[in-house]
Formats: structure tokens, sequence, C-alpha cells
């Protein structure tokens, strides 16, 4: 009986991990469509971000609920409930990165229709956008294999987004102060660079997630420095 009792617990908590792991998945898709409508303006694309929405909902509603199911019929304990745990953490983060993406795409529509981007500006913002993106990527990989290394550069990928967004709101501050008819397509600018080092945040959560259940440590507030230190212990 105690056998057949850990099988379907693994086998509900495997129905669970595919859950989430396919949400990661829409949501990565609604990520790419952001971007396509950051390079180009592409309205469509827009509006499929848009449409995304619904799906990614349904899916956290869903998966929230599997969970609560699990943890009042199976009561685990230890490393089984940190990665529950962990599991409606990580749908929260990835239903808020579809909302940044939404974001994304309509003021990259918006900044397209009106002309008000440089080439070199969309630039930088195509830089970080990929960056982000791929942090997300990285991120469900990592959970997906509980794996601490891979969740670690996904942490330090974190830091060079910080810096580049520090470094186009300054950019920004600074073409506002010497033309205020640049006000208005600078502060439109730095809202999409702001949604995306927020899909980066999103990202790094997911992987202080990982280390959690992996360490059994809470490293939300620790330094990358600490958090290497964690990883490396045996």
């Amino acid at each position: 009986m105690r056998d057949h009792t850990l099988k379907q617990f693994d086998a509900d908590m495997e129905v669970i991990r595919t859950a989430v792991l396919n949400m990661g998945g829409l949501v990565e898709q609604q990520l790419l469509r952001a971007i396509n409508t950051l390079k180009s303006g592409d309205a469509e694309a827009a509006q499929d971000v848009l449409a995304d929405e619904g799906r990614i909902n349904a899916l956290q509603v869903e998966i929230d609920q599997l969970c609560s199911q699990i943890i009042s019929k199976r009561q685990p304990a230890a490393i089984d409930l940190r990665i529950i745990m962990t599991f409606i953490k990580t749908i929260n983060d990835l239903e808020r990165i579809g909302d940044e993406a939404k974001k994304v795409a309509t003021k990259s529509q918006q900044i397209h229709d009106s002309k008000r981007i440089t080439a070199a500006q969309l630039h930088e913002l195509t830089w970080l956008s990929e960056t982000a993106r791929q942090m997300v990527q990285k991120a469900l990989d990592a959970l997906a294999r509980l794996d601490v290394k891979a969740a670690a550069e996904v942490l330090r990928e974190d830091e060079k987004v910080d810096a580049e967004f520090v470094s186009i709101v300054r950019q920004m501050a600074s073409y506002m102060m010497e033309d205020p008819r640049t006000i208005s397509a600078c502060i439109e600018i730095v809202l999409i660079a702001k949604a995306i080092e927020r899909i980066g945040d999103h990202a790094k959560n997911i992987c202080e997630y990982v280390v959690h259940v992996v360490k059994g440590k809470d490293v939300r507030h620790a330094s990358l420095a600490e958090i290497q230190q964690e990883i490396g212990k045996g």
C-alpha cells in the first residue's frame, strides 16, 4: 500500500511539473512575440501577445488548484513540500512575466507608430530583451533539472541586465535635459526597459527557488557571492 501511495504521489508531482513547464513555454512564446513587436512595431505580433494572456492565466489557476489538492491529500514534507511551494511561486512569476511582455509589446507598438525611437536605442532595448528572454529560458531549464549551477548563471546575468537598465535610464535623463521635446519618447523607452528589467527579476526569482529546493536555504535576499558560496557547499 505504501509503495502504491508513493508511486501515485510521484505521478501527481509529474503532472504538476509538466503543467508548470508548459506554462513556461507559453510565456516564452509570448515574450518572443513581444520582442518581435519591439524590433518591428508589428501590430499583429502585439495583438498575439495580448491574446496569450487568457491561456496563461487559466494555466496559473489550474496549477494552483493541483498544488493545493496534493498538499491537502498527501501532506508532503521537506524537499517535496519545497518543490510544490516552488511550483506555486514560479507560476506567479511566470504570470507576471506575461504581464511585463504585454507592456513591452504595447509600448513598442506605440513608439514605432510615432517614429520616436532611434536605431541605437532600439539596438540597446533589443539586446536587453534578448538577454532577459534567455534568462527566462535558462531559469525554466534550471527548474526542470533542479540544477543550481545553471541557476547561478542566470543570477549573474541579472546583474548585467540591471546595469544596462541603469545605463538606459541615465542616457534618457541626459536626452530629456538637453532637449525637452524628447521627454515623451524617452519616458516610453524607460518604461519598456523597466518592463524588460522586471522580466529578468522574475527569472532570477525562479532560480532562487531552485537553490532553495536543492540546498534547503532561502536565498532571496542574499548577495550573488553568498548564493555562489551556498551552491559550492557539498
